[in-house]
């Protein structure tokens, strides 16, 4: 096996394409012009003896070997900069912009962010707490860098964090009555256990009725807390002042919500190198 020194330029340019999705937009974040950018991969195809991209109608896709070269290619990245930073005697600074969902903000979040501290002491953390959909569409759009959701975005790089069992969750003092509809209190659209729980309910065939729509968990913890019904919800609910309903009370068994961190396409320097150090072991 001939062994070469692959380029790092070629490296962080080819990184670039797959993070902003387009050659066009990595030229630009690269500062270089298109048929640069072209050429590069031309010549980091040459290096390593292998096509790295296929065309996929009008656009170009990447291969099984280049998404093999893109994972060691970010990590090779990330040792660098990190390594060059080191020997000028500078620690990785800046700002991350981090979403999280309220439902974590007490349990995930707390965690996660001393593990940050302790690996990142100079990085200032930029925390947004909010409706899971609306953070993934903040990062879509790059007003944050990365968030905690339990939504399946597999076009994202993402670390789990934590698989926590989902449940139906009542006040403590309130009275389930199986011969009557379930009352239901659900979030509004979109709502990853909205979904949930009307699947679960409907695949069961039990009748059910909504009681009470909330746009945010605190409205929904309120009316649970109220004895206004059930809900759906991950065990990072729970409180005290809760209880769980099961199957032995008549009610579906629901699946564990898995909570992932993600990456969004065009992360900032710092949020790329912390999320690379995280590695793909993180347990929160």
């Amino acid at each position: 096996m001939n062994i070469v020194n692959l380029d790092m330029e070629l490296l962080r340019t080819f990184a670039a394409i797959a993070e902003r999705e387009s050659f066009a937009a990595a030229a630009e974040s690269v500062h270089r012009t298109q048929s640069a950018v072209t050429q590069q991969m031309q010549r980091l195809e040459a290096q390593v003896g292998r096509t790295l991209f296929r065309k996929q109608g009008r656009e170009k896709r990447l291969t099984d070997d280049g998404m093999k070269l893109l994972d060691y290619s970010r990590r090779m990245l990330t040792l660098n900069d990190e390594a060059c930073a080191a020997i000028a005697g500078s620690a990785v600074t800046g700002e991350v912009r981090l979403g999280a969902p309220v439902d974590v903000a007490d349990s995930i979040l707390p965690n996660l962010l001393q593990r940050f501290s302790k690996s990142f002491p100079s990085l200032r953390m930029t925390i947004d707490v909010g409706r899971s959909p609306f953070l993934m569409e903040a990062m879509k759009a790059g007003e944050i860098d990365m968030t905690i959701s339990p939504r399946d975005q597999p076009e994202f790089r993402r670390v789990t964090l934590r698989a926590s069992p989902s449940a139906w969750i009542c006040a403590a003092d309130y009275c389930y009555d199986r011969s009557q509809p379930l009352d239901l209190i659900i979030a509004d659209e979109p709502s990853l256990f909205r979904r949930m729980a009307l699947e679960r309910l409907e695949h069961a065939k039990m009748a059910w009725r909504v009681t009470y729509v909330a746009p945010t968990l605190p409205g929904i913890r309120a009316a649970v807390r109220a004895g206004l019904g059930v809900t759906a919800r991950s065990i990072e609910m729970m409180g005290p002042d809760f209880r769980v309903l099961g199957e032995s009370d008549g009610l579906p068994t629901l699946p564990d919500v898995q909570y992932h961190l993600y990456l969004g396409s065009a992360p900032n320097l710092p949020a790329r190198q912390l999320f690379d150090s995280l590695g793909g072991a993180l347990r929160i």
